[in-house]
């Protein structure tokens, strides 16, 4: 069951996230942070894994780790820590596209299923969006991101196939259909 902590989340979210947008589109940003927590909850995470679903992009684009002290103190160390595990830059300007995602990957056989778990929805949701929007937009949707074409295409390329041996299953299923999709 989900608690008050829940919905005290939902609102901190809302809030840092209120101005943010989806690249390339007018669709607010809580509607990804709300696929992810959706996602994450069908797939039985528990509440903590939620709030932090809600909040898995709250230090990386509002804060960093002030906003994951923030996090800490309202939310919990558990939350805290799936968001850290979540984040690929704490600060402002970010550190070049390609070696925040290397480093990522990296860093991914280490992490804990609790945490892989949100970070699978997230790509999940991400790799949807994307190839979605590459059917409606064509290939211009590629010049949404830093990493163009090649390089988006490599980095959910390495993502699936970590997520098809680590967490198999269902939603990494998805996520190789949504990656293969993007090139259909």
């Amino acid at each position: 069951m989900l608690t008050e902590r829940f919905d005290e989340a939902l609102a901190f979210a809302s809030a840092l996230h209120r101005t943010q947008l989806r690249k390339g589109s007018n669709i607010p940003y809580v509607s990804h942070l709300l696929a992810v927590c959706s996602i994450v909850i069908s797939h039985g995470g528990d509440e903590d894994q939620a709030v932090a679903a809600l909040l898995h992009d709250a230090a990386e684009d509002q804060g960093g780790e002030q906003t994951l002290n923030v996090i800490r103190q309202r939310f919990g160390e558990n939350v805290a820590l799936i968001v850290a595990d979540c984040t690929d830059a704490w600060t402002e300007p970010k550190p070049p596209w390609r070696d925040r995602k290397e480093a990522y990957l990296a860093a991914l056989p280490g992490k804990p299923s609790r945490s892989l778990l949100v970070s699978l929805a997230d790509k999940v949701h991400n790799a949807q969006a994307i190839a979605d929007d590459r059917r409606a937009d064509g290939e211009d949707v590629w010049n949404r991101f830093t990493g163009g074409r090649e390089g988006s295409l490599w980095y959910y390329r390495a993502l699936s196939d970590f997520f098809s041996s680590a967490m198999p299953g269902v939603l990494s299923n998805q996520l190789r259909r949504h990656v293969q999709s993007m090139t259909e």
